[in-house]
């Protein structure tokens, strides 16, 4: 009978995700996801993790702060209060410098406030906060809410979009008294921070489906930069765009893969080198993929702008694009003002995993003096570059590596690890000046692929689905992962010099959050079974945790507000592909 139960429940489950797909309505589609996962997530375990540190490892002194320091005590920044961006600064290290939360005083930690979106939604905002205001978003909306009570400000909604299946956002830029967010019909919008109004909307696709705009931008120096997705739909270019903040006027565009006769031009074109020749694709299949999913970093210094690029579609048919296919699975570097190429590290040379390069590189000085670009790809390694010469100097592994090399067959399935929802996904690395450790969030769930005939998969329609798999459930048009209850997730604390781990803990479920480590000594993340910690950011000790109403996977940042330092966490991701613990999209305030 439970066997009959399950069947009948897939069946259920898939005719409601077809009809989903098929109609292209978002209600239909989330209702679907939800019950589902519903089902799946049932008897989820609780949150378990297991730290350990490296033999012989120099585990960095506690920092010991005072427990009576406020905030605005010494050793605060200036804007120590405020997260004014996706990863706090633009060049992405996510460091709070505040105090008061602290190895002493963390076990005080509670919830203070929530505001609930009463959404279902595939919710990663990374939510920013500005003068007292923490602002977020989903698919469609946009909030902003006290920083310190959650009590609503403003709520935009921008009408429902077609194709918006996956509905999710990354978040927003603030520049001078606006705000500046993409939605998953290519268009950029801009609102006033302090009412929500809108002050001006911009297009930056042509429309079609897979052309989306979901990652956060970023905003420096009047100009805002913005990038489209999705990489994993035929005939989809990424392409990266700098709008002026104040008109939303397109100042240029660069294209992450070759612009061919027939893409559309909206923009003056930056710089780019002729990369045509290293892709090697019949005429039959087009060039595709190279977006850009997450958020960018800058380096105000230099005025340059990097761009983690993803993978090519179609996503593992190596055999049908022979090449290194650039600039997929790279970090382009581009003038931020002229869109001009600069450089570029590639990460995976030859993608067949779908390995994309799909969080925002770091950019630090180490303790040791050295000046690193780090980043975690999908592909389960922690990468440090040297940004003078952009040569590798480590690339550590981070998570489960198994079977890379393998090919991938028509005839038969192979196993591999990072699997297509494996490594690290949207969410970078963190950088902690006081203990010299890069944290980086991983999950470790692997995939199953068999290939589709060439034939097939050249007769994919433009604007579909293009990963290439041998297809018998609509669910598992990415491979068929393994069992979740084989995933798990890690944490590492990364030597920024040596590239050798200091500690790390493992979760039973994946850890794709914000990772955020502060001057008190504390480094805060969550995870998909709703678990949000703070662990000693020297050696991983566990000091606090707290079980939230849904699956941790986005934002985990710290702030102050009314001279109390606050944590803030983005819960309740609710995803086809991720069958996590099911709950509205919510903002949880942390404080003492």
């Amino acid at each position: 009978m439970k066997r009959y139960s399950v069947i009948a429940i897939s069946v259920i489950a898939l005719m409601l995700i077809i009809f989903g797909l098929y109609h292209s309505r978002s209600s239909v589609f989330n209702f679907a996801t939800r019950e589902i996962n519903t089902v799946r997530s049932e008897h989820n375990p609780a949150g378990t993790l297991v730290v350990e540190v490296r033999s012989g490892a120099v585990v960095p002194l506690d920092a010991a702060p005072n427990a009576n320091e406020s905030v605005s005590g010494a050793g605060a920044l200036a804007d120590a209060e405020s997260w004014p961006s996706y990863n706090r600064t633009l060049t992405s290290r996510r460091f709070s410098p505040l105090s008061q939360i602290n190895t002493q005083t963390v076990q005080g930690l509670k919830v203070t406030c929530t505001y609930d979106t009463g959404l279902h939604e595939n919710f990663n905002t990374g939510p920013i906060v500005i003068d007292g205001a923490l602002i977020f978003t989903t698919g469609l909306d946009t909030f902003s809410i006290g920083a310190a009570d959650c009590r609503e400000n403003w709520r935009t909604h921008e009408d429902p979009v077609p194709h918006a299946f996956l509905l999710s956002n990354r978040g927003v830029a603030y520049l001078d008294g606006r705000l500046f967010r993409g939605t998953l019909d290519g268009r950029v919008f801009s609102y006033d921070s302090k009412t929500g109004k809108r002050l001006w909307a911009t297009t930056v696709t042509r429309g079609r489906s897979g052309e989306w705009v979901n990652a956060a931008p970023i905003a420096w120096n009047g100009l805002v930069f913005i990038g489209i997705v999705v990489g994993d739909i035929k005939g989809v270019k990424g392409r990266m765009y700098a709008l002026d903040a104040a008109t939303g006027r397109i100042v240029w565009e660069s294209y992450t893969v070759p612009k061919q006769e027939g893409d559309p031009t909206l923009g003056p074109q930056g710089t780019m080198p002729t990369s045509i020749t290293t892709w090697e694709n019949p005429p039959d299949v087009p060039i595709s993929g190279g977006g850009t999913w997450t958020s960018y970093t800058l380096d105000p210094t230099t005025g340059r702008l990097y761009i983690p690029v993803g993978n090519a579609s179609p996503d593992f048919v190596i055999g049908l694009r022979q090449g290194d296919d650039l600039f997929t699975n790279s970090v382009v570097v581009l003038d931020a003002m002229t869109g001009n190429y600069v450089s570029h590290f590639k990460a995976v040379s030859r993608d067949w995993h779908d390995w994309d390069v799909s969080n925002t590189p770091s950019l630090i000085t180490t303790k040791g003096g050295k000046q690193l670009m780090s980043f975690t790809p999908k592909n389960g390694y922690l990468y440090g570059v040297e940004l003078a010469s952009n040569k590798l100097v480590y690339r550590s592994q981070v998570t489960r590596v198994e079977n890379p090399d393998a090919p991938l067959s028509t005839e038969k399935p192979t196993h591999f690890c990072p699997g297509a929802l494996g490594g690290g996904e949207w969410n970078g690395v963190a950088y902690d000046p006081e203990t010299n450790l890069i944290y980086s969030g991983e999950s470790e769930w692997c995939t199953t692929v068999t290939l589709a005939a060439d034939a097939k998969v050249k007769a994919t329609k433009n604007g579909e689905l293009w990963f290439g798999v041998l297809l018998k459930n609509p669910l598992d048009f990415s491979g068929v992962q393994d069992p979740y209850a084989n995933w798990a997730g890690w944490l590492y604390a990364t030597d920024a010099d040596s590239g050798e781990w200091t500690w790390r803990a493992k979760s039973n479920y994946p850890i794709l959050s914000g990772v955020t480590p502060t001057a008190g000594g504390i480094v805060f993340f969550g995870d998909y079974g709703g678990n949000v910690y703070a662990l000693a950011a020297s050696n991983g000790q566990r000091l606090w945790s707290k079980e939230l109403d849904g699956a941790v996977g986005g934002g985990v940042i710290s702030y102050a507000a009314h001279g109390a330092q606050m944590v803030a966490v983005a819960t309740g991701l609710n995803s086809f592909q991720w069958p996590t613990k099911q709950g509205t999209a919510k903002i949880v305030i942390l404080g003492l």
